[in-house]
């Protein structure tokens, strides 16, 4: 018997409460939109993730970009001089192993200079910062064995800056820094036959001369020699003298100096001589040999 109009009505009501519940309920086995909760702790997390990659982005890449740009200066067989792309390097031409005695002086002719006739004892140059003025008798013996001398006039430089030359030195091998009175400019760069005059601790250059030139075993005479020795005090280095030379100085070609035999000759180009270790991981070095007895003078 078929249904009324009425029964039909009603189960159309009854229809359209079902859908208006569901729709205001959010379906079924879901819970009103006023009760979800915010994930706040992933949100947190994620925040966090975000700026350990800032930072770590902020201080290493520009590391990574320092480092790939002084490798244009690191040594080789091709290229044996890079500090020829630095500019305001000066180079001058020095005879080695030209030994002076310990209260003797040089007439050198340069300030400070980077090369020339030398004290006997080398100023320690394992990375060693020196708090006040130190003979430069010994730090240029110093540059003969490969090392980089940086010097800064006290006067110019403030602490910041000294700081900054201190990181590119301490705990370095072959590297020393020493204050410098009276020097013109505020920072200079040694090393044998090479030298770099700056205005700032800050400038590139820094690094460029110093990767160009520490150990490179093409441009410096003593080839294999140590840095570290007993005969230096480096807690009471022998004193800076301010003072001109007198008529007593050795002169730089070294009039009366018998050259020391044992600093001449014996290494090879763009290698240690035979039987001295070296010191892997350095610009220039090579691989270590076997060391023998009295080398490294």
């Amino acid at each position: 018997m078929p249904s009324s109009p009425s029964a039909k009505s009603a189960k159309a009501a009854k229809a359209a409460a079902k859908l208006s519940a569901s729709r205001k309920g959010g379906g079924r086995g879901q819970l009103p939109k006023k009760n979800r909760q915010i994930p706040w702790l992933a949100i947190g997390a994620a925040v966090v993730i975000i700026a350990l990659i800032g930072v770590l982005a902020y201080n290493l890449v520009p590391k990574y970009q320092e480092k790939a740009d002084l490798d244009k200066y690191t040594p080789s067989a091709q290229k044996k001089d890079p500090s020829d792309d630095i500019a305001g390097v000066v180079k001058r031409e020095y005879q080695a192993g030209l030994h002076i005695g310990p209260t003797q002086r040089v007439a050198y002719d340069q300030s400070p200079p980077f090369g020339g006739p030398h004290d006997q004892s080398w100023a320690t140059c394992t990375g060693v910062v020196y708090g006040k003025p130190i003979r430069v008798e010994n730090a240029v013996h110093s540059l003969e064995h490969g090392a980089i001398w940086i010097t800064y006039n006290p006067d110019k430089v403030n602490a910041e800056g000294i700081e900054t030359l201190k990181a590119k030195v301490e705990g370095k091998p072959y590297t020393l820094m020493s204050p410098y009175p009276g020097q013109e400019p505020p920072v200079s760069l040694q090393a044998w036959g090479h030298q770099l005059k700056l205005d700032s601790p800050d400038d590139k250059r820094v690094g460029q001369f110093i990767t160009a030139l520490r150990l490179n075993s093409y441009t410096y005479p003593e080839v294999g020699a140590d840095c570290s020795t007993i005969a230096f005090d480096t807690d009471n280095p022998p004193p800076f003298d301010p003072t001109p030379p007198g008529p007593d100085a050795v002169p730089m070609d070294g009039k009366g100096l018998q050259p020391d035999p044992s600093e001449l000759g014996g290494g090879m180009p763009g290698g240690l001589p035979p039987g001295v270790p070296g010191l892997p991981g350095l610009p220039g070095a090579p691989a270590p040999t076997q060391s023998a007895p009295g080398a490294g003078r």
